[in-house]
């Protein structure tokens, strides 16, 4: 049911040729993606994408080695664009010289600038933040929470997370680093281990689960995990059963991440590729792309799926993530030292 709504709203957006961002038509063109996001989630975008431009999108998918991969082929690789699921891979395929600068009045018009990399050689596409769930029943609503707060010792015993060497956690304490230098966050972290009810393990639906079966209190996870809980029968009443809770609203907002794409260095349909990327920030593919993985869109004034309605305004934090990015490295080591990788 929830794909027939998409391929409906896909259909419309066809027949209404409605598009933000102009795309021109070029008869029998192509363009080729390389994309770390599972097919189904792309397949409606690209089918709309084509139907508005006449430019057939080649789609590979590969979930953990693009950037070796890209390195591999050099010159002669097939590849137009990338689209990752996390902002530390486009900082990577920055840093491995893989991508290359687009010049686009219009991106830079639809995309915050602390969602695109400065030099304009990624756009993010949606975002997403990394938050606290609170047990409804154990944790006051009122109770206010920033990142910092999870090293206090009034959380010990009481924190679930997922494992500290995953993607998502080493960009959050990336962020923490920027902000507040390595050797303070590494003694925080040496904190929020010491708070953790159980060793980190699982993903980010586990850690929610956890908390609505008494594991822990509250638990740190994506907000777009919450709303694919909501849309499953089987996992509706864990989620329920939690509060999200966006840390530091008194303060520099919650931490965000992306999904973005980049146009490869070696692209050989290197327009092609930008006119695609300009079509994903368009209104209408940013709804079709929201609707299906509950992400935010990046685009202001584009409405996010009713489902995830339910999150509300919240403040998030303007630090670049091409800044995050710069401070994995350093993040990952603060891991490795804390013998608590999970």
């Amino acid at each position: 049911m929830f794909l027939r709504k998409v391929a409906g709203r896909v259909a419309a957006l066809a027949l209404a040729g409605a598009v933000a961002l102009p795309v021109t038509a070029h008869a029998a063109e192509e363009v080729n993606l390389y994309t770390y996001r599972q097919p189904e989630l792309m397949k409606p975008l690209l089918d709309a994408f084509t139907a508005e431009s006449g430019i057939t999108v080649n789609m590979v998918y590969d979930n953990k080695s693009l950037t070796e991969r890209l390195k591999a082929e050099g010159e002669n690789t097939p590849a137009d664009l990338v689209i990752t699921a996390n902002a530390g891979r486009l900082v990577e395929l920055v840093s491995e010289d893989l991508v290359q600068p687009v010049t686009s009045p219009a991106l830079d018009a639809a995309v915050p600038a602390h969602l695109r990399d400065p030099e304009g050689r990624w756009y993010a596409i949606t975002k997403r933040s990394r938050i606290v769930y609170a047990s409804r029943e154990r944790v006051p609503a009122d109770t206010q929470i920033t990142y910092e707060d999870l090293a206090d010792p009034k959380w010990k015993g009481r924190i679930c997370t997922r494992p500290l060497t995953h993607e998502y956690t080493i960009d959050l304490i990336a962020s923490l680093i920027a902000k507040h230098g390595e050797a303070w966050t590494e003694t925080w972290l040496k904190g929020f281990v010491a708070n953790l009810a159980r060793k980190p393990q699982g993903n980010d639906r586990g850690q929610i689960s956890a908390v609505a079966q008494g594991v822990c209190d509250i638990a740190v996870g994506n907000t777009y995990y919450y709303g694919l809980m909501l849309a499953n029968p089987e996992q509706k009443a864990d989620a329920e059963m939690v509060r999200p809770t966006f840390p530091n609203q008194s303060g520099d907002g919650a931490h965000m991440n992306v999904t973005g794409a980049a146009v490869t260095k070696h692209a050989k349909h290197p327009e092609n590729a930008r006119k695609l990327i300009e079509f994903l920030v368009s209104p209408e593919a940013q709804a079709i792309y929201a609707a299906q993985n509950f992400e935010f869109p990046v685009v202001e004034g584009v409405p996010s799926d009713p489902v995830i309605a339910v999150f509300g305004n919240f403040t998030e934090d303007t630090l670049n993530v091409a800044e995050i990015g710069a401070h994995r490295p350093a993040a990952a080591r603060l891991v490795d030292r804390s013998g608590a990788a999970g």
